[in-house]
């Protein structure tokens, strides 16, 4: 597949002008309380529907397609929320990102309903054999026609690996059983069918070539394949890849294999740094820092007019759950808040293990104008309500600006956008936010189309890019060990 010139990619993002174009993700999640708790209460919101009513998803799938997102990208995780009060019982009670389904279910039937809307689901590197995901995700690159990301995550609950019946690998471990993995996977993807294996002769009676398929023989530290990959290349090969680690361990594995990368704050001047960390280290793992495009999470809260969106606003604060904030925030950094009186503040030295996010470790440590003190009374208001990342409030112009400022300041590439209700929240940004990004010329044209890759990358991009690790085993070029 011929290489998008890095002079190309340059000048599609926007990066020889002022006018960056801005990628927008709808972020999602198979539960009933994802970024924002205890909204499910309100009338008017499906997010209870999720778990029992495929409809759910294939209205939402075509409302993003309206909008011209990006892709859905769908979070998912095992096990519960059990740090706050030493028990789950808060979690499970409020809903916090509990129950769960399982994210790979709807993309069919949300694909068979959409043209251009792509899918991105998280799957662990902890629990499944690569060999299973490798014919899952080429299958449903198949059927999604291209459209199929994943977000690549290493799970660190420790209700997780309990509830799987496997141990808890320390942190840094877990990353390099990771790359072990996705290196499998490129065996599998890239390297054991030739471009011409696939024949469907039907007058030969050749459905698929033999001496055109290659075994993989990977015998590894933490796995072992031997057999060719079961399903043919699917049109990207290799699913585009997303990722969100910010540990040093996370950022050199993103930097190696991400394609797309997800962070998470409160203010652009926090991520900034982040952000530049992570182009380097995509330079320094020899790729195009451009390359790995950066998401940063968001919450918008939209009205016609300023005065509206504070309204809206209001209401959220009307139903939102402190208690599941606290709850979650607690689940990722491993601090007990309920040991804590409401107006301690909460420093990174109050956490006491280390499985846990370390983007939230990040956070306590900054200090700015732009974000109160991290206190638990603070810390349950501004978690309850687009959990770690900003709720910017206002009309669509003013939201815009918002974006814009941040993609300025922290140098990201587009969001991922959450939601206060479902589908209120998305219904704004599709009918108010969209139309203002599209007129600032900095929104992707109506109708755009292609592969996941395709709509980042440009037409013809379908396959992994070559300064990307994955493109070294392509079948031309591995062989077979």
């Amino acid at each position: 597949m011929a290489q998008v010139s890095t002079a190309a990619a340059a000048a599609a993002d926007g990066q020889s002008s002022q006018k960056r174009r801005i990628f927008l993700n709808a972020f999602d999640m198979f539960t009933v309380g994802h970024q924002s708790f205890g909204q499910w209460r309100r009338a008017g919101d499906r997010s209870a529907d999720k778990r029992r009513d495929l409809s759910y998803w294939t209205d939402l799938a075509r409302l993003l397609e309206r909008g011209d997102f990006n892709a859905l990208f769908l979070a998912d995780t095992y096990g519960v929320y059990d740090t706050y009060k030493g028990s789950s019982e808060p979690a499970v009670r409020t809903g916090a990102q509990y129950p769960m389904g399982d994210p790979v279910i709807p993309v069919s039937a949300m694909a068979a309903a959409t043209k251009n809307l792509g899918f991105a689901i998280t799957t662990s590197t902890s629990y499944e054999a690569p060999y299973i995901v490798a014919k899952r995700f080429s299958t449903l690159d198949h059927l999604t026609g291209g459209r199929f990301g994943w977000n690549i995550v290493t799970s660190w609950k420790a209700s997780a690996a309990k509830a799987v019946g496997l141990p808890l690998v320390e942190h840094d471990e877990r990353y390099q059983i990771a790359d072990e993995y996705l290196r499998v996977l490129y065996k599998l993807w890239e390297g054991s069918w030739a471009d011409d294996a696939l024949k469907e002769d039907r007058e030969a009676g050749i459905y698929a070539d033999f001496n055109r398929i290659k075994p993989v023989h990977h015998h590894g530290k933490r796995f072992t394949v031997d057999g060719p990959h079961i399903t043919d290349p699917s049109p990207q090969r290799t699913p585009f890849l997303f990722q969100a680690g910010t540990s040093a361990a996370g950022v050199a594995f993103g930097a190696t294999h991400a394609e797309a990368i997800f962070v998470a704050g409160p203010s652009p001047h926090l991520l900034a740094g982040r952000v530049k960390k992570i182009r380097e280290a995509v330079a320094e793992a020899g790729r195009d820092p451009r390359s790995v495009k950066i998401f940063a999470t968001m919450t918008p809260v939209l009205g016609h007019t300023e005065e509206e969106a504070k309204e809206k606003y209001q209401e959220a604060l009307r139903y939102a759950n402190h208690e599941a904030g606290l709850a979650f925030f607690s689940g990722g950094t491993g601090i007990d808040l309920s040991k804590f009186d409401l107006d301690q503040e909460i420093k990174p030295d109050d956490v006491t293990v280390d499985a846990r996010v370390h983007s939230a470790l990040e956070t306590l440590a900054y200090r700015g104008d732009d974000v109160p003190k991290w206190t638990p009374r603070n810390i349950g208001r501004l978690i309850s309500i687009g959990a770690n990342g900003p709720v910017p409030i206002g009309s669509p112009s003013q939201v815009a600006d918002v974006l814009e400022d941040w993609v300025k300041i922290a140098d990201l590439d587009g969001f991922n956008i959450a939601y206060v209700v479902v589908p209120g929240s998305f219904e704004d940004v599709v009918e108010l936010l969209v139309p203002e990004l599209r007129k600032r010329g900095i929104y992707s044209p109506p109708g755009e189309s292609g592969t996941m890759r395709e709509r980042v990358y440009g037409q013809g991009q379908k396959h992994l890019r070559d300064d990307h690790v994955g493109a070294s085993y392509r079948y031309d070029v591995y062989d077979g060990q």
